[in-house]
């Protein structure tokens, strides 16, 4: 069983460098009277050990709780003399190591643990916890704290990742740059421009692999701060890319292939959207200009373009579309009724489907048969719902949704192309040292094809080809930057409101 003194050298171990003379209960306070041991002290001028005492003094500090009660050491000191004549500070007050620092009002095990608290959880909740622990402390102070946390020092990586996040969306951005072999943090730029990145690549050099987005600035800054330097461009980037003009492609052509599964009967707007394009192409062959187009038809500007820009009027056309609805999987049985007995009561059919399963209510059936759906052969297929299918893995889908996808890609045959295209590019996703020809042949096979907004996508992987080569031929990808975006996102929201950017990028690279 331990004994008083015993048991106060075990709760106050830290404090092992003084001599504890009295411990206090105050109440909501316990008070511990200390004071240091009497041996010789290095003088910080010159390094020259001393004992000898010109004066005493008196620091009060706060310690670690005990018990849920804030704990408050006042400690008796020396301000000792320095025996060398020739060192410039003649009297110094003594620090003890490990215990005590200059200028602090803490000890040192309880200014270590204010850090790893506020280290996560910046200020006003690092001061909320430390309330419920016995520790008074602001959340101003805990900001002070966490920026006199030393930044770890990081060497200068032989493969790093760079990427962007917003500081004020749409607004400010600056940019992260981390190690993408180990993702260690590296450095956190103001800005997200190419002469910002450019200096900082010159000030650290060593840099042989940049991962980036297909951002343009950081091209450039990589360009004339390291010409040998190989750019790596991001997979995910280029086939969300990719799959943006694959949308686009998939909703230009859908009144092509909507035919494969149900075409609407009625006109829904083509006379008129025909009409208009034949109107504004009849004055573009005129010579007219688009502005005055606009003033002739009263349309907008924009609207206009849009005509413009498609080549063929069938092009125009969209296939209609309805949100899916409880009442689907009955449309047969109600196509059904209805052609067996055209007058039969709502109501009828409410309970026959109720019986056979259906959980809605009687006011969507009855919109669903006053808007001609049951009759009206809509197409059953989105166009975001087929491109969802043209771009997923064959061997993840359905035996239905390939035997959708097989009729849908049939009836069109540049959905058809699309299709072979999408196949042949996700296989390139997997890094090989054959993809870079592979590449070369896939780009071709997309420019012979009449897909005009997968010829957009490949002029832009024209102007970064080199990185994109990169991309699906080395294992190296930013990936690893992306996830540290995502936490650097986090903690941007945790600090809202008081994040300038030094306190910003100090919490960012303590992380």
């Amino acid at each position: 069983m331990l004994g008083i003194n015993q048991l106060v050298d075990v709760v106050f171990s830290g404090l092992s460098g003084l001599i504890i003379d009295d411990v206090t209960d105050d109440g909501e306070l316990i008070r511990v009277r200390a004071r240091s041991r009497e041996m010789p002290v290095p003088c910080p001028g010159c390094g020259v050990g001393t004992a000898h005492v010109h004066a005493w003094c008196e620091r009060t500090v706060a310690d670690v709780p005990v018990d849920g009660r804030q704990v408050v050491v006042n400690v008796r000191l020396r301000r000792l003399v320095c025996r060398d004549w020739r060192c410039p500070r003649r009297t110094f007050r003594e620090q003890v190591a490990g215990v005590l620092e200059r200028h602090q009002r803490r000890t040192v095990r309880l200014a270590a643990q204010v850090g790893a608290v506020v280290r996560e959880l910046a200020g006003r909740a690092s001061a909320r916890v430390f309330s419920a622990l016995g520790v008074r402390i602001c959340r101003h102070t805990a900001l002070r704290a966490l920026l006199r946390i030393p930044l770890p020092m990081v060497a200068t990586p032989r493969v790093l990742g760079v990427d962007d996040f917003s500081l004020r969306r749409s607004q400010t951005y600056a940019t992260i740059l981390i190690d993408a072999e180990t993702r260690r943090r590296v450095d956190v730029l103001p800005d997200r421009r190419s002469d910002t990145l450019a200096a900082w690549l010159r000030e650290n050099p060593g840099v042989q692999i940049v991962c980036r987005d297909g951002a343009a600035g950081y091209a450039e800054a990589v360009h004339q701060a390291l010409p040998d330097a190989l750019q790596v461009g991001d997979r995910w980037h280029i086939w969300h890319n990719f799959a943006q003009a694959v949308g686009k492609e998939v909703a230009v052509h859908s009144g092509c292939w909507a035919t494969a599964s149900r075409v609407r009967k009625l006109d829904g707007g083509k006379t008129t959207t025909l009409q208009r394009w034949h109107q504004v192409h009849d004055l573009l062959d005129a010579g007219v200009g688009l502005l005055e187009c606009a003033r002739r038809l009263n349309l907008a500007l924009n609207t206009v373009k849009r005509y413009a820009r498609i080549a063929e009027p069938e092009q125009m056309r969209r296939a209609p579309q309805y949100r899916p609805t409880l009442v689907d999987p009955y449309r047969e049985y109600l196509r059904k009724r209805r052609a067996e007995d055209p007058a039969v009561p709502v109501l009828q059919l409410l309970r026959e489907i109720r019986e056979r399963g259906y959980t809605g209510s009687q006011n969507l059936l009855y919109r669903y048969i006053t808007q001609g759906r049951v009759e009206d052969d809509r197409p059953a297929l989105s166009p975001r719902r087929l491109s969802r299918l043209l771009l997923t893995r064959p061997d993840t889908l359905r035996p239905d949704q390939q035997e959708l996808l097989h009729k849908t890609t049939r009836a069109c045959p540049e959905i058809s192309q699309l299709a072979a295209l999408v196949r042949a590019f996700a296989q390139l996703l997997t890094p090989a040292d054959e993809n870079g020809d592979r590449l070369e042949e896939w780009i071709h096979s997309a420019e012979e094809a009449n897909l005009p907004h997968v010829h957009s996508f490949v002029r832009g992987l024209r102007l970064d080809q080199d990185a994109v080569r990169a991309a699906l031929t080395s294992e190296y990808h930013n990936g690893g930057t992306e996830g540290v975006n995502t936490k650097t996102k986090l903690i941007k929201r945790q600090m809202y409101g008081r994040a300038g950017f030094r306190l910003l990028r100090h919490r960012i690279l303590l992380q």
